[in-house]
């Protein structure tokens, strides 16, 4: 198994409060590559009032210059508020800054506020993907210059610089829920991001569904290509327990009325009493021993690459997690550490 990280950094409010809470992501990131983790991949969000990272692109360039050997992803891009040839553009030059370590995520979006606010038809988001995603398809795999003539872009005899340093392009992740999306993103050539709320059963089935298409399609498959997102939240006492559930909860709550896909109805108003909330098997919330159980099943389903949301998320967790968890999956995170 090989772990990774998910979410981003998180702004505090006000100039001196946003750059305290960057940098304090920046050094978290650092010190997962130290311990051997083998990703990060940040998301991209507009609007929100919470501070959530909004230029990926830019904030994984610079970690790009702080590490060397940790995988730099996005989760996701999404294409239907972007000029697609600034996109390739600016993605390649974080692929040969980085000397080829970006897993270029891709999606449509789906928070209404967010295409509200770019003045974007969100009926338009599906059109507006496949179309950017061809032009970068096309930026990045053609010889010379090209010309392009859709529906929403036009682009007549460009070269698009610099060429992306991983060939023929750097590997395309989608974020997929349903059987369909999924069957559909192993079809195209996708890699799988799969989310933080799923139950392990479905998280399972859906690395099942996109393994078969895999091999339906002549792709070779190869469990890597599978990212799955999970909330983690290590305790070590009852109260500890107790603290992270009601953080659970929370999380669900900020999150849940957005999920989508089969299974998603389940977390949409999440009610405020405690005593109610009934925790759900997805996040590895637990004594390392309970984590490390968590993780078996997963790995005994074919998941093999897991990305950790973690709340509160910081370099004491990371450490606890290398020191008393990896180890049972045959990660040597303290030799790593020594590099």
């Amino acid at each position: 198994m090989k772990f990774g990280l998910f979410g981003g950094a998180r702004a505090r409010g006000g100039p001196a409060g946003d750059s305290e809470g960057y940098h304090d992501f920046i050094n978290y990131v650092v010190e997962a590559e130290r311990l051997g983790f083998s990703s990060v991949f940040l998301v991209e969000h507009h609007f929100t009032g919470f501070g959530q990272v909004s230029a990926s692109l830019n904030l994984l360039s610079y970690l790009a210059a702080r590490t060397s050997r940790i995988r730099l992803g996005t989760a996701v891009v999404v294409l239907p508020w972007h000029n697609p040839v600034l996109v390739a553009e600016a993605a390649a030059t974080l692929d040969l800054l980085s000397n080829g370590r970006l897993d270029f995520g891709v999606g449509k979006g789906y928070r209404p506020y967010e295409f509200s606010g770019f003045c974007i038809p969100q009926d338009e988001a599906t059109e507006r993907f496949d179309e950017a995603i061809a032009v970068i398809r096309q930026a990045w795999t053609t010889s010379g210059r090209f010309s392009h003539h859709g529906k929403l872009w036009h682009y007549d005899n460009i070269v698009v610089e610099p060429s992306p340093l991983q060939r023929p392009h750097p590997p395309f992740w989608l974020g997929a829920g349903s059987a369909e999306s999924i069957r559909r993103a192993a079809r195209d050539g996708y890699n799988l991001l799969l989310d933080q709320i799923a139950p392990v059963d479905m998280i399972i089935e859906r690395v099942h569904i996109f393994r078969e298409e895999c091999e339906r399609a002549g792709r070779v498959w190869d469990p890597m290509n599978v990212g799955v997102t999970r909330g983690l939240q290590i305790v070590h006492n009852d109260e500890e327990r107790r603290r992270a559930v009601a953080v659970r909860q929370q999380v669900l709550k900020n999150i849940g009325d957005l999920a989508r896909g089969p299974g998603a109805e389940r977390y949409h108003h999440i009610k405020d009493d405690p005593d109610t909330f009934e925790l759900d098997d997805a996040p590895l919330l637990g004594t390392p021993e309970e984590i490390i159980a968590r993780l078996k099943r997963l790995e005994a389903g074919g998941v093999e690459n897991v990305l950790f949301a973690a709340p509160g998320a910081s370099v004491a967790g990371l450490r606890t997690f290398a020191e008393e968890i990896m180890p049972a999956f045959d990660r040597e995170p303290m030799a790593l550490a020594q590099v």
